[in-house]
């Protein structure tokens, strides 16, 4: 790979750095130093990453890394004062910002001038959102049989990942154009104008098929997530909806941190509208009162910058809501009413996304207490995008509120399987614990309360849910603790106040709450 940028061509097959036809001399670590800053141009690097990846993490002087970067600088024509081409930003970390053209070829090409270049096929630019192409599976069974079920599974992965919105996905047609070559994932992004490219392998052997995949960063070639499925080879159909689900709700939660690190690494100056969006995305995770003031500020600037962006109406309809539910707002009325006009701009906007119609139905069932539209639109989600988790969890509070527990229960467990290691399974398990306490499994609703807290220490839900099941146990004195944490962090809560808004279809939610001490 070459990079051009000003007079100067960059070639890592090579490791040669040129400034026109003369060769520029530079160490080692200096060029591999400027290799990582220009692969990674697109975002802001840590000095951690740096000497991870110039140094393989061992401990370095900040003086060693000033010093190399003071080469880099040097070798490329800029200085620190300067600083055209390596951006410094404070307390941050570093980004190459020079405009880079790439050259694909042979690493024996020359480049000592611009007329002996043999120049590739232009790269595209990558789309405002994120990308990802989905490779035809290799088969490695020699059994051509395996070969139609490869490419049905991956034509099911392509389906999945079209119904998420906020992904760009390469139609079928050109992923397959790829098909039985071997390809450098770098080029396929370049080719195909994509950030990430899904791979893998397809292997049976002994009744069974063994499945690989593999999620790659094609800008900078790192892995993001890889794992391995064996099933039974017995209906292809079901296996492959199985290993398709399994796959879409590994790789989406996974991207979607992926984008949002990127976005924390990115300039807070001039931010894009996608950008904010994701950085509200992050502060949701929270489930504070300051990580929903974030959230409603983030998607409330992000709709200024593009008033047609439904991921953030909804979003900002969710900030809205969870300061009513969670008892954080200062003007409940108002943001009742923000929660409404939002969840239906967004349903203006695009009647048929899963996220839109699952805020909607909370909002119907939470705010309105119009509970058979609720549940009309949370499973209009669920059919417009059966492997979107939030859609599950969404579905899982509107039938809990409804008095519909079995199926609450059934519909959080459901967003679970779909991803197991999504940063709000702990909301799923908090309306687990209480559909649990509706159907008094006392004792059950107490575990999985306990397993919610272990993986967010803060939720009010649970410490709630948590209570009235060891109040209904008998067990006080932890009850009176968990309701304790309770007024830690809402001092204002009341049972009526919050439970007026589920329509009294908790009773034993309020009963349990009641014996553990909080107020009405």
């Amino acid at each position: 790979m070459r990079y051009r940028f000003e007079e100067f061509a960059f070639d890592t097959d090579r490791r040669e750095l040129h400034r026109g036809a003369e060769v520029v001399s530079i160490t080692p670590q200096v060029f591999d130093l400027l290799e990582y800053l220009i692969r990674n141009r697109e975002r802001v690097v840590s000095k951690d990453d740096l000497i991870y990846a110039v140094w393989n993490g061992r401990s370095v002087s900040d003086g060693a890394l000033t010093t190399r970067l003071n080469a880099a600088r040097s070798a490329v024509g800029d200085t620190g004062e300067k600083q055209c081409l390596i951006k410094t930003l404070p307390r941050k970390g570093f980004r190459f910002v020079g405009a880079v053209r790439e050259e694909d070829g042979p690493s024996s090409a020359a480049v000592a001038s611009e007329s002996h270049v043999e120049l590739s096929k232009p790269a595209l630019a990558l789309p405002d959102k994120p990308s990802i192409a989905v490779l035809p599976f290799q088969n490695m069974s020699g059994d051509p049989e395996q070969e139609y079920f490869a490419d049905g599974m991956v034509e099911e992965i392509i389906t999945a990942l079209s119904r998420f919105k906020w992904l760009f996905v390469i139609a079928r047609n050109s992923s397959f154009t790829f098909e039985g070559k071997a390809v450098d994932v770098k080029r396929v992004g370049r080719e195909l104008g994509v950030r990430y490219v899904l791979e893998g392998s397809v292997r049976k052997a002994a009744g069974k098929v063994r499945i690989a995949g593999q999620l790659i960063d094609a800008v900078t070639g790192a892995h993001i997530w890889a794992d391995r499925f064996e099933r039974d080879l017995t209906d292809v159909f079901a296996l492959q909806d199985e290993v398709t689900v399994a796959v879409v709700g590994a790789i989406h939660p996974k991207l979607l941190q992926t984008e949002i690190e990127m976005a924390a690494g990115r300039p807070p100056e001039n931010p894009t509208a996608y950008d904010l969006w994701l950085r509200a995305m992050q502060k949701q995770s929270l489930r504070s009162r300051e990580g929903f003031a974030e959230v409603i500020r983030l998607t409330h600037r992000a709709l200024d910058l593009n008033p047609s962006s439904v991921s953030a109406a909804q979003l900002a309809a969710s900030g809205h809501l969870n300061n009513v539910i969670q008892g954080f707002s200062t003007d409940r009325q108002f943001d009742r009413n923000e929660a409404i006009r939002l969840a239906r701009l967004a349903l203006s906007l695009d009647e048929n996304d899963a996220g839109a119609l699952g805020i909607a139905g909370l909002v119907n069932a939470f705010l309105i207490g119009d509970h058979e539209t609720a549940i009309d639109f949370v499973d209009r989600a669920v059919a417009s995008n059966p492997n979107l988790f939030s859609a599950w969890d969404r579905r899982g509070w509107v039938y809990l509120v409804g008095g519909r527990f079995e199926e609450a229960i059934r519909s959080f467990e459901r967003g679970m399987r779909l991803s197991p290691l999504d940063p709000f399974v702990h909301t799923n398990l908090a309306g687990i614990g209480y559909a649990l306490i509706e159907l008094r499994r006392f004792d059950e609703a107490v575990a999985v309360s306990k397993k919610a807290l272990r993986q967010n220490s803060s939720d009010p839900t649970t410490f709630r849910g948590l209570a009235s099941a060891l109040a209904h146990l008998g067990r006080d004195a932890e009850a009176h603790d968990a309701a304790a944490r309770v007024l830690e962090i809402d001092p204002a809560y009341t049972i009526s106040g919050r439970l007026s808004q589920r329509q009294t279809t908790l009773k034993l939610l309020a009963e349990g709450l009641r014996k553990a001490g909080l107020p009405e």
